[in-house]
């Protein structure tokens, strides 16, 4: 993990804060960077800022700081709209989106909300949106794994890189 991390800061510039906090178990973290790795950066019927803007939709209904800042910070680099992505982070309904792009983040915050609550007529919609039962799979994948992570950020009162605020503005 020590390899990761330099890597890390090779590319970005600094160690993100969430890997520092896995750092008191290296089973732990490197079963967490598989994870994200796999949901956000491995091939997917959907596009790495649609995952971004899962992340995002998540972790603002769950208000966690650290992921809002440093999500909202990859989806304004992804999109190439720092407007677009301050948007997503305050109310993604504000937001210029495809209707795809809004069934998605619906049935995100939906599971968020009330994972209760879905059925087959919410998996439908997505279908009828243009969604395979992949990209539902990643969906829900995807909204999952920061509802988790959300809960963790704020256990442990995770603060976000300040790296994160100037990035792609």
């Amino acid at each position: 993990m020590r390899t990761y991390f330099e890597r890390c800061d090779e590319r970005l510039g600094f160690v993100p804060n969430v890997l520092r906090s896995y750092s008191f178990d290296p089973d732990k973290l490197a079963s967490f960077v598989a994870f994200y790795n796999d949901l956000m950066l491995a091939d997917s019927p959907l596009s790495k800022l649609e995952r971004e803007m899962i992340a995002v939709a998540v972790s603002s209904e769950n208000r966690c700081y650290y992921c809002l800042t440093a999500h909202g910070a990859a989806v304004r680099q992804l999109s190439g709209d720092p407007e677009f992505g301050e948007q997503m982070v305050m109310n993604f309904r504000s937001a210029k989106l495809t209707e795809p792009q809004r069934a998605m983040l619906e049935f995100a915050v939906q599971m968020t909300q009330a994972p209760e609550t879905v059925e087959e007529a919410d998996r439908q919609a997505l279908r009828d949106a243009g969604f395979s039962d992949r990209a539902i799979w990643d969906i829900a994948a995807v909204a999952a794994f920061f509802n988790m992570t959300n809960r963790l950020a704020t256990a442990v009162d995770m603060r976000p890189n300040s790296e994160y605020q100037g990035q792609a503005r």
